[in-house]
């Protein structure tokens, strides 16, 4: 198995929690690889471990059994902090809810992936300028979350995950909150820039047209890949 030459292998990932009447198996020996560039959708019925299974990939969350290399490196030998670093430096997330921070303007909150990884000001502000150029929100730069509407904070949130130029987006429900023409907006603006970073792509989405657009489909039932 080359590992370099993978974005993502995830190998025999299984997820329990402990429960006080017993185990609770959410996850049961996921395997796959991703390419680099390619683009995942990871679909199945709620409660099928769709979310659970981004997280684990991601590194927010860690498995119970089996690996998990994203870039080349394992996040099962990788501690919170290595993992942390690991997605600063690779990783980039879209979630249904936005995630905005109410104080911070558009700008600010697009300005904030370089600012955390030691970026000047300066230049943190010129790139998300020009983010916001790319997402159509030039004109909305100083408007605070609160001021845009759910697809103007989603491309946003866009504009922000993609600042970093990240190896790899994890996108959940990236339209789950959004009216049908914001959302196929917000999904053209996906592939878009998905395309021209060559960022590998996997999203959660109950959505069979979102789900139709990427170059593969990964089908969850009752935690097993099928």
């Amino acid at each position: 198995m080359n590992i370099e030459s993978k974005s993502i292998i995830a190998d025999q990932v299984g997820k329990l929690v402990k429960m006080s009447d017993g185990d609770l198996v959410i996850l049961h020996d996921i395997s796959f690889e991703l390419k680099h560039g390619e683009s995942v959708a990871i679909i199945g019925a709620s409660g099928s471990g769709k979310s659970t299974l981004l997280s684990l990939l991601a590194g927010l969350d860690v498995p119970s059994s089996g690996q998990i290399h994203l870039m080349g490196e394992s996040l099962t030998l990788l501690d919170e902090d290595g993992r942390a670093r690991l997605r600063g430096k690779s990783v980039g997330f879209v979630f249904q809810s936005f995630q905005l921070l109410p104080h911070l303007t558009a700008m600010e909150n697009v300005m904030l992936p370089l600012e955390i990884a030691g970026g000047s000001q300066a230049k943190a502000r010129l790139a998300a300028a020009q983010w916001l150029e790319k997402v159509g929100l030039a004109h909305r730069a100083n408007h605070f979350p609160k001021t845009l509407s759910g697809g103007e904070q989603q491309r946003v949130a866009l504009a922000r995950a993609f600042i970093n130029q990240p190896a790899i987006l994890f996108a959940d429900e990236p339209t789950g909150s959004l009216d049908e023409a914001s959302g196929n907006r917000v999904i053209e603006l996906l592939f878009e820039l998905n395309r021209e970073n060559s960022s590998t792509l996997v999203l959660v989405t109950h959505d069979p047209a979102l789900a139709a657009r990427c170059g593969r489909q990964l089908n969850l039932q009752g935690g097993r890949l099928v």
